[in-house]
């Protein structure tokens, strides 16, 4: 099983004490939690139970996922203390992550008080205000006022009612404690002919419950990246059986069906070709824009569109273990998990609420012995209470972890966990693995050589023709570039392989030699001199020269490189920008490895490294002391990955390296990298923005309302918009986009075949080292 975020091999914030066994992870559903000292205290009391290694609770998701050991504890046992405390805990498999029942179910619950909270409320205040001595408007305003503190208010109560039982204390007891207060003291008052202040519990209680609705709107955008992604799902697929074809669910696809896709419809899960050829627009799971071609035996995710032509694919992933479910998982994961900076604010919020009670007593009794007014102390007590609500507090890292990992996840960088956006704001070195990350990991032709008098096209032709036979890497390369320049390859007679040296054959009754420098002298085919000189010069570049030649002499060559890939240049850039060191740690040599350097502006080079020993290098230079991410494909590189301080794996989507990353780009788009620590930097500017706005907030607050100089109806309001200002601040989050500016270096940029030696116009090739 995969690891929970917060289970990092060198980072482990948990120890587990038990070591026996298999741990299991389970998603649970909390109900009840009306603030972060809510999850702090379930989180506690889970993690104190026998047989539970691990557990996180989410005050902004409203899950609990449980990490233990099944041979030691059942998760009904670990649930019943949680259900002691008087919240509702459940199994969350029924539904989905972020498909939004939840926030939905409250929206709605909250809509509907506060629909009859402000006509009442509002009603009860002008009253008030115009015919406060008139003793029907007295008893009028008690009439108006009732079903707004125990219809409309009840759920504070009522969650209240439950902490009190068990002797504890949370938001919902400073709201009920406040406005029953200003309730009952009316009450007295009514009879007793004193002051009455049934509109301000009314309107505290309007405002409370406008806040919760408009934050359960929020909540319900912020996890509309999951929502998105879950929609994003075939519903029904074609089963291919004995040649018929008919339609059925997508939830009765099993693993070995043959299905058939038609242009424009769905993959309905994920599945290898067997037949077939389209493009398939995987955009919704990657990032990447422009559509992949698929052929017999290529994988395809479900999800993805088939752009056109007709696919027949073989079923080899369904439910929950398809990539889109996935990286759903994935997702859900990082929203719930908690960065260093919220514990902080949990550890404060779980010891708020005793505090506040304290202040609003001491405030009461204050003005009441020192001031001798009871009214000021029962108005100022009650303004303590619900103006120091710690909504915002816990609300404030959680949200933009949401929000920031949800948006990640639209853009095709999956993010693991709070802690990993904390981590990417310290970062000071990347280093790049080469081949497959900084380059495309396949060989190309990116010079054609040709002696004096000797047409290019020919050498492509012949040498293409040879190469045609071969099962090399560099003679596909060869055979690539002739085919995309419309060439014809003739046949050949006679085609034999020179071990290590290279192939030869007759074409149009030619013999034709195509292969190393020593092939060439071995049948005393002299070099001429301008030849000589071009393939010295592509060796020097770190490229791979392959000559040809025929009729007693050499003709021409070739160079042939693993491709820089189309964006590393203004990724580069784009991450020096941000004053970061970039570094390349590739096995290559120190020839090739230089000149790719050099040609993307890259300083630091580590070259000749051993896979082995790149886990060296990643430390060595985080003893320098540096903070080090590494950024490669997440299987070779899987070692120096965990090493570093942040690891980037570049993935397909369906391959993804999640054991040995902290952040996984779906597609092998550098545009990732800098994507991904620019989301990471800003989520985490966003959280320090709603830290310091709530603690800032309460700080200011609490003692204003001592002193008796703000109204229990303007705290009403201030701390319902205290939640929804973090909210929406968080929500900004969700307009974050790369801006990362794409100027790759494509064949149109190159030169046309020129003198020899120069890079030729070879359909895309790119430049290369």
């Amino acid at each position: 099983m995969s690891r929970l975020p917060w289970r990092r091999p060198r980072t482990a914030s948990i120890e587990p004490r038990i070591t026996a066994g298999v741990a299991e992870r389970i998603e649970l559903a909390v109900e009840g939690m009306s603030c972060a000292s809510c999850a702090g205290r379930i989180e506690k009391v889970l993690r104190r139970q026998p047989g539970v290694k691990g557990a996180i609770v989410s005050f902004a998701t409203r899950r609990a996922t449980v990490e233990f050991y099944p041979q030691m504890v059942s998760a009904d046992a670990f649930c019943r203390p949680v259900t002691a405390l008087g919240y509702q805990i459940s199994r969350a498999d029924h539904e989905p992550p972020g498909s939004g029942g939840v926030e939905d179910g409250a929206r709605r619950m909250w809509g509907r008080r506060v629909v009859v909270s402000w006509p009442l409320g509002l009603t009860a205040m002008a009253i008030g205000m115009l015919f406060g001595g008139a003793g029907w408007a007295r008893w009028t305003s008690f009439a108006l006022a009732l079903p707004v503190q125990f219809w409309a208010g009840w759920p504070f109560l009522k969650a209240a009612a439950r902490r009190a039982a068990r002797g504890t204390a949370t938001m919902d007891t400073l709201i009920s404690i406040g406005t029953l207060a200003a309730f009952g003291y009316s009450g007295y008052a009514l009879l007793a002919g004193g002051h009455l202040y049934f509109e301000t519990a009314a309107m505290l209680i309007a405002f409370l419950t406008l806040g919760r609705y408009l934050e359960a709107r929020a909540k319900k955008r912020a996890s509309g990246a999951i929502q998105r992604l879950l929609g994003l799902g075939a519903k029904e697929a074609h089963l291919v059986v004995n040649g018929s074809e008919r339609l059925i669910p997508i939830d009765q696809v099993r693993v070995g069906d043959v299905l058939r896709v038609y242009p424009g419809e769905k993959i309905p899960v994920d599945g290898v070709v067997t037949a077939g050829w389209s493009a398939i627009d995987e955009s919704m799971l990657t990032g990447e824009s422009v559509p992949v071609e698929k052929n017999a035996n290529d994988k395809v995710a479900g999800a993805t569109i088939n752009t056109h032509g007709v696919l027949t694919i073989m079923a080899t992933a369904v439910g929950q273990d398809t990539a889109l479910a996935q990286v759903v998982r994935l997702v859900e994961e990082a929203q719930s998990s908690k960065a260093h900076v919220q514990r902080l604010a949990d550890r404060v919020a779980g010891i708020f609420v005793p505090i506040v009670l304290v202040i609003a007593a001491a405030t009461f009794l204050g003005w009441w012995l020192l001031a001798g007014d009871t009214q000021a102390g029962l108005t100022a007590a009650v303004t303590v209470l619900i103006i120091a609500c710690p909504c915002s507090l816990g609300l404030a890292t959680p949200m933009a972890i949401m929000v920031g990992v949800g948006r990640g996840a639209e853009m095709g960088v999956l993010v693991k966990s709070g802690e990993i956006l904390e981590q990417s704001k310290r970062i000071q070195t990347i280093l790049f693995d080469k081949t497959g990350t900084l380059t495309r990991g396949q060989m190309s032709l990116v010079d054609v050589v040709a002696s004096d008098g000797q047409d290019r096209d020919e050498l492509l032709r012949l040498g293409g023709a040879m190469e045609a036979y071969s099962e090399h890497p560099i003679g596909r390369a060869i055979v690539a570039a002739a085919r995309r320049r419309g060439i014809d390859l003739p046949d050949v007679e006679r085609f034999q392989t020179v071990t290590g040296q290279g192939v030869i054959g007759l074409v149009d009754g030619t013999e034709v030699r195509v292969g190393r420098r020593i092939l060439m002298e071995a049948w005393q085919l002299p070099i001429p001199e301008d030849v000589e000189y071009a393939i010295s010069a592509i060796e020097q570049q770190g490229r791979t020269a392959v000559l040809i030649g025929w009729a007693g002499q050499t003709r021409g060559g070739f160079g042939v490189a693993d491709t820089v890939k189309d964006n590393a240049l203004p990724v580069v850039r784009d991450l020096r920008d941000m004053r970061l060191d970039v570094g390349i740690i590739t096995g290559d040599n120190h020839r090739t490895a230089g000149a790719i350097a050099r040609h993307l502006g890259v300083d630091r080079v580590l070259a000749e490294v051993l896979p082995k020993d790149k886990v060296d290098e990643v430390r060595r230079l985080q003893q320098e002391p540096r903070v080090v991410a590494m950024v490669g494909d997440g299987i070779n590189d899987a070692p120096a990955l965990v090493q570093a301080d942040l690891a980037i794996a570049i993935g397909t989507g369906t391959d993804v390296a999640i054991e040995s990353s902290d952040i996984t780009l779906l597609s092998g788009d550098l545009q990732g990298v800098p994507k991904a620590i620019r989301l990471s930097r800003r989520t985490l500017r966003v959280i320090h923005q709603n830290l310091g706005w709530a603690f800032g907030y309460n700080v200011a607050a609490i003692p204003l309302a001592a002193l008796g100089l703000l109204n229990p109806l303007v705290a009403g309001a201030a701390m319902a918009f205290s939640s929804v200002s973090v909210v929406a601040n968080s929500l900004r989050l969700r307009r974050v986009t790369a801006s990362t500016t794409e100027t790759p270096t494509t064949a149109s940029d190159m030169d046309e075949f020129g003198e020899a030696g120069k890079v030729g116009e070879l359909g895309d090739d790119r430049l290369a080292a």
